[in-house]
């Protein structure tokens, strides 16, 4: 993706404003010990509970993380801790009970069944030879969800483990009844880039390139993270009083990211601002006990993120 150069303190407002809602205090969080029924329509019978696909509910509404694969990365000072001495990485890595040859991040979706939309969240990394991924079609279906029912798609942007199962091996779109939801920005950088020609042609006639920070369907809002990708978005799902955040690529590794915001990402395009705005959403994220929703920690990635010893620390629900 393009680099781009907006300043620290247009950053900070802005993200400061959107976020605003997190800073109340304590809400309802999404509960994980009472799973719903599997989604299905009248015309869908109901499959049967798959490891590969984790049920919880955000208030009222039906959701599920959904599994696609992982990704598997060399710790080797070039991608999650760019420049960092290899002692210093690994000292967070073994804390964390994670090995130091190798960094591990999960590919996974997010699936929420609201009213007559069936909405999903990123659709994994496809058949991408950088991923052992692909399995996000299995995991809807089991589910109980078929591609044709989805009826919205929230792209937090367009990196290929991201929108890799948006389209098939032949370049044609997975969800052929579905609208695409991105940020405009990111929309504009993926339609100027020549390698996604394809994606753009399959795409096009269902994307909704909607303004940063906008509410893109009733419950769901926009939340600029800047820096990864020229529009990032993570998105905020809202019933009632429960909430839950759902943070794309803010931030990628549960112990890297999430200890060492400052840490530079070989991902993101503009490295420091990608800096600031992680550390600023993991500050509202920590101070509000928004439920989060990652598509790289591991497997279903559902948690909160706790301040200790002046940073920060991953609490997975169980």
């Amino acid at each position: 993706m393009r680099r781009f150069d907006p300043t620290r303190a247009v950053l900070t407002l802005a993200l400061a404003a959107v976020l605003a809602a997190c800073a109340d205090p304590a809400p309802p969080p999404a509960t994980v010990d009472a799973p719903p029924p599997p989604m299905a329509t009248a015309d869908t019978a109901p499959a049967s509970d798959s490891a590969d696909v984790h049920r919880f509910r955000i208030g009222s509404l039906d959701a599920a993380v959904l599994r696609d694969g992982d990704i598997h990365v060399p710790n080797d000072g070039k991608t999650l801790a760019v420049g960092i001495p290899k002692p210093e990485v690994d000292a967070v890595l073994t804390q964390a009970g994670e090995p130091t040859d190798t960094v591990h991040l999960g590919v996974q979706a997010l699936l929420v069944r609201s009213g007559d939309r069936v909405l999903l969240f990123d659709t994994g990394a496809g058949d991408a030879d950088f991923a052992d991924a692909g399995r996000l079609p299995a995991s809807l279906r089991a589910a109980g969800v078929e591609p044709a029912q989805v009826t919205d798609i929230f792209i937090s942007h367009a990196h290929p483990d991201h929108v890799g199962g948006l389209t098939d091996a032949a370049g044609q779109t997975l969800f052929a009844n579905a609208s695409v939801h991105l940020s405009a920005p990111e929309w504009q950088a993926v339609q100027a880039e020549s390698a996604n020609a394809a994606l753009v042609a399959a795409i096009s006639p269902r994307v909704d390139a909607f303004a940063p920070g906008a509410e893109v369907v009733p419950g769901v809002t926009a939340i600029p993270v800047e820096g990864h990708t020229p529009g990032h978005s993570a998105y905020e799902i809202v019933d009632g009083d429960a909430r839950l955040l759902y943070i794309g690529d803010a931030a990628h590794h549960f112990a890297v990211s999430v200890q060492r915001p400052q840490w530079t990402i070989a991902f993101d395009g503009d490295a420091p601002v990608a800096e600031a705005s992680r550390e600023a959403l993991l500050a509202r994220a920590a101070d509000s006990a928004v439920t989060i929703a990652s598509p790289h920690f591991p497997y279903p990635g559902l948690g909160r993120i706790v301040r200790r010893e002046g940073s920060f620390v991953w609490a997975p629900l169980q």
